[in-house]
């Protein structure tokens, strides 16, 4: 394998912010008809912790709810993040595309390891046809742990990488690029945080410039 690139899904291949209101919008609806919600769909408190494992946001957003509620509520908004993604609601970011192919035709083998969920995941890659160009497409839900950077060492691992990057635009991505030994290139998009970024080896505020970043490391790798 010549060198791996590994993305992020949500906030950076993904506008996620463009369904994520809708869905969270009808998932508290939802709620709300079964009198298990009062108040308005807590959509700043979900922007605050976006990136992090489904799980750990339902415990966030409904910290009063018992388990089986989470669960429930989990599989609704799943179901209604799909059905927006098959609606056509939904953009990549700039330049994934363009990206994905000048990579692909460089040689480099492209991987999505993500904290979406495996159905959301392949929602996506269908409904833009990305598999044309990425390898396989991890979900967190695929391991025990919730943590991206033993889902990253799994790639590392069954595809025998040894030099690569992990592209996202939180400190998960970033710090799964530096647990195994990759380089990391924060992106400076909806949901980043500059506390976070400025952990990366490399900031970027369009996906534009990763390419650059891969060239100029791929060299002198």
């Amino acid at each position: 394998m010549k060198h791996a690139v590994i993305f992020d899904m949500d906030g950076t291949l993904f506008r996620t912010d463009l369904i994520l209101e809708l869905a969270l919008d009808e998932t508290f609806d939802h709620l709300r008809s079964e009198e298990k919600w009062d108040g308005p769909t807590p959509i700043d408190e979900y922007r605050k912790i976006m990136g992090v494992p489904l799980p750990v946001v339902w415990k966030t957003l409904l910290p009063r709810h018992d388990e089986q509620t989470r669960e429930e509520v989990d599989a609704y908004f799943l179901t209604r993040l799909i059905k927006n993604i098959e609606n056509g609601n939904v953009a990549l970011y700039p330049g994934v595309l363009e990206l994905f192919e000048q990579l692909y035709q460089m040689g480099h083998s492209i991987f999505v390891a993500s904290n979406g969920l495996v159905d959301y995941l392949q929602a996506i890659v269908t409904h833009y046809e990305l598999d044309r160009w990425i390898t396989a497409t991890y979900s967190i839900q695929q391991i025990d742990t919730l943590d991206k950077a033993d889902l990253v060492a799994g790639i590392v691992k069954k595809y025998e990488i040894q030099d690569g990057f992990v592209v996202g635009d939180r400190l998960s991505d970033i710090s799964a690029a530096r647990a195994n030994g990759l380089i990391s290139i924060g992106c400076r998009f909806d949901f980043a945080q500059e506390t976070e970024l400025k952990e990366a080896d490399y900031i970027v505020n369009h996906l534009s410039e990763v390419l650059d970043i891969v060239l100029k490391e791929t060299v002198s790798l």
